[in-house]
């Protein structure tokens, strides 16, 4: 029996399955790296509804709207703080549907729900003795807003000038001295390498053993500060009694997990199904020290569980340099001049989580035409089409051609990929590898080709005594593409609901379990005759290029 996403206790207790993203800082519009992990979550919540089709998902994402770098977009853009915020952020729940981001719940900082859970949530850190003012001295960096450590500073050449920034994000840092709360961070640093001994608690391991080699190395754990002067940091929210402070705006954005399944109040939690600890939170490697030793030391705090799983992922790149506004190498979704679907794929085709990916439009072409277009679309258009489909059948099996059909090499070898496919495909999902199970599709739909080539069903069709041999070809190569687009749906679920819907398989029969077990595997399945979706098919257009423009033209079948 197969174990998913979730721990037992989740399924045995019937939990909610519930997955976030970060809530995405309206500094600036999003690009391509903040599609990348609404696209990774999302492909996560949906492998968790194909293999668990009666399980209620929460997945959760927004827009980080305070602090300082907002007050200054907002002041660069001549617009007014409350409207500025709303423009970026329906930016990001537009981009995000269009991208088949199916969230179920979209949070913003400004909402009177998550103001109430910060405060509620400040106030217990109060209570429990967790928080304490004191004057306050350090390096701190404007753009991470946030005070650096000294051993995380090093000097570094800007035009020309000496100056001190942050090791992790390289960004310039200056000496502050202020009255600030702090937060006992350093009464959780045992606690929090026991977290970190869980396996697969962060996921990839190579991000877990860096948190745990930060903690074993630092001799010096310091408290953290988590607040502001709000004379300078004023669209924040305040510190619950203290106007002349607001809270700290990481600690008012992690809260945001918390404000989306209700808290504080219990009775709506409860309704929810008490969804926390989340099963899974997925964020990028840029802010793994937020979410890997901040946010569970809060949690740990108010004692609260910490989530059960961080899903950690790097960069994409452009020309192996991180996308920045100040490096003009931002790459935004509209501009790659591809669809959706395209873009997608090749975000969850390309990236290995563990490591930057480099992006490249061209690469991108060449990949979805080679792939999408010729591979798979290609083969789903040979098979539907009239020319050797002309009655539109996903035609039966005959046992006697089926035989003779498994005694080639070339079939044999297709039949045996097929029929092992799913549990390979599972094994990669499972591990958040979408590269992997992509691959391993491909690779099947490349033998379906060879299958299809040599099997030459266009000289078959030319003899209507070959009829019988001839659906045996047609269908195995069909139910390839049925088991292919099954597993595929997780990353291009649009094109696969359009293959599926021309091969006429029903809605509740798409699930996982449905691509386990091949036809010809299904005693008395061989026998069944069905008809497929009418009319011409193109699953997706081959994008043509030329030096001016992108565009994608329709082949006839």
């Amino acid at each position: 029996m197969r174990l998913n996403f979730r721990l037992l206790s989740s399924a045995v207790h019937k939990r909610p399955f519930y997955i976030t993203t970060p809530i995405f800082y309206v500094n600036a519009a999003p690009h391509l790296g903040h599609l990348y992990t609404a696209v990774v979550a999302d492909a996560i919540q949906r492998f968790e509804k194909l293999t668990n089709p009666d399980c209620q998902v929460i997945f959760s994402t927004g827009t980080d709207e305070h602090g300082t770098k907002i007050q200054q977009a907002a002041s660069k853009a001549n617009l007014s703080l409350p409207e500025y915020c709303t423009n970026i952020s329906n930016e990001y729940s537009q981009l995000f549907k269009e991208y088949g981001v199916e969230y179920t719940d979209f949070i913003r900082t400004t909402e009177d729900r998550h103001k109430r859970a910060v405060r509620h949530f400040w106030n217990k850190l109060v209570k429990k003795d967790y928080i304490y003012k004191a004057n306050y001295s350090g390096w701190y960096s404007v753009n991470d807003e946030s005070f650096v450590p000294e051993s995380h500073v090093k000097d570094e050449i800007k035009d020309g000038e000496k100056v001190k920034v942050s090791i992790e994000s390289g960004h310039r840092v200056e000496w502050t001295e202020e009255a600030n709360y702090m937060f006992r961070l350093s009464a959780f640093k045992t606690h929090l390498r026991e977290w970190l001994q869980n396996e697969g608690v962060i996921s990839p391991s190579k991000f877990q053993k860096q948190l745990q080699e930060q903690l074993d190395n630092d001799v010096y754990f310091p408290d953290i500060s988590v607040s502001r002067p709000s004379s300078r940091v004023h669209w924040a929210i305040r510190v619950p009694n203290d106007p002349d402070q607001s809270i700290y705006v990481w600690l008012d954005a992690l809260i945001n997990y918390l404000s989306v399944v209700g808290y504080p109040d219990d009775d709506m939690m409860k309704s929810r199904g008490r969804p926390w600890p989340a099963d899974v939170q997925v964020l990028g490697k840029d802010i793994l020290k937020f979410h890997g030793l901040y946010w569970p030391a809060f949690l740990m705090a108010i004692k609260w569980h910490p989530p059960r799983r961080l899903v950690c992922h790097s960069h994409w790149t452009v020309d192996g340099a991180k996308m920045s506004k100040s490096l003009g190498n931002v790459v935004t979704p509209d501009k790659t001049g591809v669809g959706p679907q395209a873009l997608r794929y090749l975000l969850l085709r390309e990236a290995t989580m563990a490591y930057d990916a480099n992006f490249s439009e061209t690469k991108l072409i060449n990949t979805v035409n080679a792939e999408l277009a010729d591979t798979l679309g290609n083969l789903a258009s040979r098979c539907c089409g009239a020319a050797l489909n002309p009655r539109g059948e996903f035609p039966p099996l005959h046992a006697q051609e089926l035989a003779a059909t498994q005694r080639q090499e070339v079939a044999a070898h297709l039949l045996d990929r097929v029929e092992r496919l799913p549990d390979i495909c599972h094994k990669h999902y499972t591990k958040y590898q979408f590269y992997k199970a992509v691959d391993s599709v491909i690779q099947t739909l490349h033998l379906a080709n060879l299958f299809f080539e040599t099997s030459k069903p266009w000289e078959l069709r030319k003899q209507p005594e070959n009829q019988k041999q001839l659906d045996v070809i047609l269908h195995i190569t069909m139910e390839t593409l049925r088991i292919c687009g099954i597993i595929l749906q997780p990353i291009i679920p649009d094109l696969c609901t359009k293959l599926l819907d021309k091969l006429q398989i029903s809605q509740d029969s798409r699930h996982w379990q449905h691509c386990e077990v091949p036809s010809w595997r299904i005693q008395g399945s061989i026998y069944e005759t069905k008809n497929i979706q009418s009319g011409k098919f193109v699953l997706f257009q081959r994008i043509y290029t030329d030096k001016k423009n992108v565009h994608q033209k329709k082949a006839s079948v």
